[in-house]
């Protein structure tokens, strides 16, 4: 075995050992913590529960980040009623650092988010958030774009010029 490719090895994701009901916990408090910070314009409860690293942002610094989410009413409170989808299983990245994604299915819209966790003193804490909102309707998917410029001479599409007779 090269040192090239343990080092690949070793930095390689591992899934983390973490059971759902922990998980939960992560998410939840997170951003129910945010949720309240955004709607008391107070970030120090979320910067104070946060890894060392998070903290260097100020309370100031925090609600600027999230200015978009405070100016636009997000609630996230529903978050507390309905299990979350995850899109990244929590896997253990470089450094020890547990990160995971996924969304809340919702109603006209879906709250996707993205979590950093960092080890420290026995606990998982918050190092790095994102949190956006997003369609919760199916997206057709776009017309390629040679077919849209010029379409065809019977550009009905197959199911529709499938059985039409012309009347003679």
């Amino acid at each position: 075995m090269c040192a090239q490719t343990s080092l690949a090895q070793q930095q390689a994701p591992k899934p983390a050992q973490i059971d759902r009901n922990g998980v939960l916990i992560l998410i939840r408090n997170t951003l129910i913590a945010l949720d309240q910070a955004n709607k008391t314009g107070n970030y120090t409860v979320l910067r104070d529960l946060s890894a060392p690293q998070f903290q260097a942002n100020n309370a100031a610094r925090l609600a600027e980040i999230f200015a978009d989410l405070r100016r636009n009413n997000i609630d996230l409170s529903g978050i507390a009623a309905v299990d979350p989808q995850l899109s990244m299983l929590p896997q253990i990245e470089q450094g020890g650092v547990m990160h995971l994604a996924g969304l809340f299915p919702s109603v006209p819209s879906q709250i996707n988010f993205e979590l950093y966790f960092s080890p420290v003193a026995g606990a998982w804490k918050l190092l790095g958030i994102s949190v956006k909102l997003g369609s919760s309707a199916p997206v057709a998917p776009m017309e390629p774009a040679a077919e849209a410029a010029a379409p065809a001479a019977n550009s009905r599409p197959p199911s529709l010029r499938m059985g039409v007779k012309k009347a003679n």
